[in-house]
C-alpha cells in the first residue's frame, strides 16, 4: 500500500525536478532539488508571481519560470522595467536587471507570460514569454 500510495504521489501528483541552469537565481539555485504539484491548479487557475513548471521540449525537459503576467493582460518590458496593463510591475524578487525591451504584447485567453528571475543575464540567453495553458504542469512548491 505504501508502494502504490508512494508511487501515485511522487510519479503523478508531485513530480521531482532539478533546477538546471540560472535563470531562477537567488530563489532557485542550479543543481537544487525542487517538487511540483500537478494539481495546484484543479481549483483555481496560475495567479501573477506563482513560479510554475512548464513544459516546451519534449515529455522530460520542465523549465522553471515565473508568471508575471496573465491571460487577457498587456505587458511590455522597457530598460528592464515590467509593465502590465499599463502599470510597472514591482518585483521585489528581482535583485538585478539588465535594460531589456519587450515590445507591448496582449495574451490570448489561454496565454501566460513568464519569465525567470534572474534579469541580469543578456536576454538572449534566456527562455521568456508567452506560454499556452496546456504547457503549464503545475506549481513549484519546495
Amino acid at each position: 500500500v505504501l508502494a502504490a500510495l508512494s508511487f501515485v504521489t511522487f510519479g503523478w501528483i508531485l513530480i521531482p525536478m532539478r533546477a538546471e541552469g540560472i535563470s531562477m537565481q537567488p530563489a532557485y539555485e542550479s543543481g537544487s532539488l525542487h517538487l511540483v504539484n500537478r494539481l495546484a491548479f484543479v481549483s483555481h487557475p496560475p495567479a501573477r508571481g506563482d513560479v510554475i513548471a512548464i513544459r516546451l521540449a519534449g515529455p522530460h525537459v520542465l523549465f522553471v519560470k515565473r508568471i508575471i503576467a496573465l491571460p487577457g493582460d498587456r505587458l511590455e518590458i522597457v530598460e528592464g522595467q515590467v509593465y502590465v496593463n499599463g502599470a510597472p510591475f514591482i518585483e521585489t524578487y528581482v535583485h538585478s536587471r539588465r535594460p531589456w525591451n519587450v515590445p507591448e504584447v496582449t495574451l490570448t485567453s489561454r496565454e501566460y507570460y513568464v519569465i525567470g528571475d534572474n534579469r541580469g543575464m543578456l536576454a538572449r540567453d534566456h527562455s521568456f514569454g508567452r506560454v499556452d495553458v496546456s504547457r503549464i504542469v503545475g506549481k513549484v512548491i519546495f
